[in-house]
């Protein structure tokens, strides 16, 4: 991913995209307009990884004796107005230099929290403004195939996690099975353990003859993000298919045996009642004759 505009170094102000001098691109000649201008070469999304700075800019020609304001969007909260502070986070500040266009605010130990709209507002009447997103992540590791996993028994367990947004790749991943690290050093055997570093770190965990034994949860533990986990089940020549097909028989037989109740126990009270009836009428017609 290209975290562009966010940096934990200094940062150099965006050369504007608009040249309103009088010698405007290409030696053509520009009207200087009466108002404050927005310059787009201001990016209007930037991305940032926790505890980096994260630079927002926002390039204003013809600023004139208005004032350049950021405005944090999700509570209209004023941060900064020209060159002074309006917040007690003391993470937040502006960069100007002299006879620069480009109003910067930073953050620096930037955190997911951080991350939405910023408003750079210039004091006209209107208000003019100009929004800028900020996306800041987080460390984070994935299992592929999370979160559960089915491998017939004596196959591979073949399991990739990925660790991704870290400022740097993580010295090292472990892997543990229900709780127990596992290593290729493991007395069961038949364990690889390789992990590849780089923007995009990928670990990966190979257990050869699977078997019942190995069924249960196998967690990615690298060492600058939290863990994540995902469980394994072994089947002893039967497919997740086979078990939902054999689920559903069950379901169908279930819903049948009571549909059949549902069914068959009207017609067995109207049996009864048919049938006492027929006693009834049979009684009386002795009792008649009786008499």
């Amino acid at each position: 991913m290209n975290l562009s505009g966010s940096s934990s170094s200094p940062v150099e102000p965006i050369k504007p995209l608009l040249d309103l001098s009088s010698g405007g691109a290409g030696g053509s000649s520009l009207t200087m307009p009466l108002h404050p201008v927005f310059d787009e070469a201001a990016p209007r999304n930037v991305s940032s990884l926790t505890g980096n700075a994260a630079y927002l800019h926002c390039l204003v020609h013809n600023l004139g004796n208005k004032s350049v304001s950021w405005i944090r969007q999700r509570d209209l909260h004023i941060l900064t107005v020209g060159r002074y502070t309006y917040t007690t986070d003391q993470r937040y500040e502006v960069i100007h230099s002299p006879g620069s266009q480009d109003w910067i605010l930073k953050i620096s130990y930037a955190q997911v929290r951080d991350s939405g709209n910023y408003e750079c507002q210039v004091s006209t009447k209107p208000v003019k403004t100009y929004i800028v997103r900020l996306n800041v992540f987080a460390p984070q590791a994935e299992i592929i195939g999370a979160p559960d996993m089915h491998v017939d028994k004596g196959s591979t367990i073949n399991l990739t996690c990925v660790v991704t947004h870290g400022p740097e790749p993580p010295a090292f991943i472990f892997w543990y099975h229900n709780g127990k690290v596992v290593n290729y050093e493991s007395p069961r055997g038949g364990i690889t353990v390789v992990t590849e570093r780089g923007n995009t770190t990928r670990g990966y965990l190979l257990i050869q003859d699977a078997r019942p034994s190995d069924t249960g949860n196998y967690t990615c533990a690298p060492s600058n993000t939290a863990y994540t986990s995902l469980r394994v089940h072994v089947l002893n020549g039967e497919t997740p298919a086979a078990m939902q097909t054999n689920s559903s028989e069950s379901l169908l037989r279930s819903t049948a045996s009571s549909l059949c109740g549902v069914v068959l126990l009207p017609l067995l009270l109207v049996l009864l009642w048919t049938v006492q009836s027929g006693e009834l009428a049979v009684s009386g017609l002795l009792r008649g004759w009786g008499t």
